[in-house]
Formats: structure tokens, C-alpha cells, sequence
């Protein structure tokens, strides 16, 4: 394995998974920094950019604890190592942005496989994916953002489950158009998480699973105010 091939990191934690199929699991995640999506609503606007005057050294990424854009390049040995110093009684790893799959996802699927961890992917869809077969692919598709960029056919036949962001009904009707387009196997749950916890997005949600037997993804974390 390439110990010392490398990936922008913005900031790496444990915390309760608050979304979709893993709510409630203690969690690791990794959250690489760089996105071209461009999101209007994106609540991790600060790790969109990889700007040179932002780029930190990989010691002073863990004390992270609010948001920033500043990043560093860490190589997979020193994740593994970080892993193994501070998080082996953890089992479930989140590999998040940004837009995690614009990078070559692979060997740092790998690595933390071997370290028994289970592999937890959230993309857009919009970047081929470079994964291990066993990693769990959370698809949030994201269709006619500013970033012009399509979702992928390739990432819709891998996905493990959909967890679509909803702020209106125009949501809902760009989902379902979605879903009639694409071959969706029936063991792949559909998620709709309310934009923001607006209350209005919320009411549409509990609303439309019910009418179309799909699920409700609350961020649970964000109601007990954890990050």
C-alpha cells in the first residue's frame, strides 16, 4: 500500500452519525476538502476550496472544532496512525466533503478496511467512484446545481441507499423524475432530509414518505447539538 500517498484533509472526528441508514452510530469522519457542485444550500461551504493560503499542517487538523477552510495534505499512514492512536474502539468510518469522490477513494478504503472498520461513502454522485467493493455508498444526488454537473449513472447503480435534500416540492418532483429515470434496486432505501430543519421542509417530508413509502433522515446530531 502507498503509506505515503496523499489526501486534503479538513478536519477528521468522532461523533454519532445523525443521517439515514447509520443514525445513531458512533462514527469517524473524515471530511476531505474540495467541491465543484457548488451547492446554494450547503451547510460545508468552507470545505469547497483547496487555496494554497489555507493549508495548514496535518498536527493541527485534529484540534479542529468549529468550522474552517483551512486544510491539510495527510498522507494514508498518517490517518492510520492517527486511527490507531486515538479511535480503535470505533468501528464505522464516514468518508465525506467536500466531494469526496473527486479523489481516488481506494487505498484509503483499504487501510481502514484492514483495521477492521466498516467504510461509509457520502457523494453527490457527480465524480466516478474509486472505492473498495465493500464500502457503503450513500448517494445524495444533487441535480441542476449551479456546478452544472450530472449525476452519474455509474454512482446510481452503486449506491446503497438515496438520501435527497429537500427544501420544497420542487425537490420532491426532481426526485421523482429521478428515480422514474434511473434503475433503482428495491434494497435501496430512499432517505428525504429536511433542508436546515426548516419546519415547511420538514411538514413535506413526513408528508411525501408516507405517500410514497420512503424514510425520514432527520440529522438527529444536529438536534442534540453535536457536530
Amino acid at each position: 500500500m502507498q503509506s505515503n500517498l496523499q489526501y486534503p484533509v479538513n478536519e477528521i472526528f468522532a461523533t454519532i452519525q445523525g443521517e439515514a441508514t447509520f443514525a445513531g452510530t458512533p462514527s469517524i469522519f473524515i471530511r476531505l476538502q474540495g467541491c465543484d457542485v457548488g451547492c446554494s444550500w450547503c451547510d460545508t461551504k468552507h470545505s469547497w476550496n483547496t487555496h494554497q493560503i489555507n493549508q495548514i499542517d496535518w498536527g493541527n487538523i485534529p484540534g479542529k472544532t468549529s468550522d474552517k477552510n483551512s486544510w491539510a495534505y495527510a498522507t494514508i499512514g498518517q490517518i492510520k496512525k492517527y486511527m490507531q492512536t486515538n479511535y480503535t474502539q470505533i468501528k464505522h468510518v464516514v468518508i465525506t466533503g467536500g466531494e469526496p469522490a473527486i479523489y481516488d477513494l481506494s487505498l484509503l478504503c483499504l487501510m481502514l478496511e484492514e483495521m477492521g472498520k466498516n467504510v461509509q461513502i457520502e457523494t453527490s454522485g457527480t465524480s466516478i467512484l474509486k472505492i473498495t467493493p465493500d464500502a457503503w455508498v450513500t448517494l445524495s444526488p444533487k441535480i441542476d446545481m449551479p456546478g452544472g454537473k450530472l449525476v452519474l449513472s455509474e454512482c446510481v447503480i452503486r449506491a446503497n441507499e438515496i438520501k435527497m435534500p429537500i427544501g420544497k416540492m420542487a425537490d420532491i418532483e426532481k426526485l421523482k423524475l429521478f428515480l422514474a429515470n434511473n434503475l433503482i434496486p428495491e434494497n435501496v432505501t430512499v432517505w428525504l432530509q429536511p433542508l436546515s430543519q426548516n419546519s415547511g421542509a420538514t411538514k413535506i417530508c413526513i408528508e411525501q414518505a408516507l405517500l410514497n413509502n420512503w424514510r425520514l433522515s432527520l440529522q438527529t446530531h444536529k438536534f442534540i447539538n453535536i457536530r
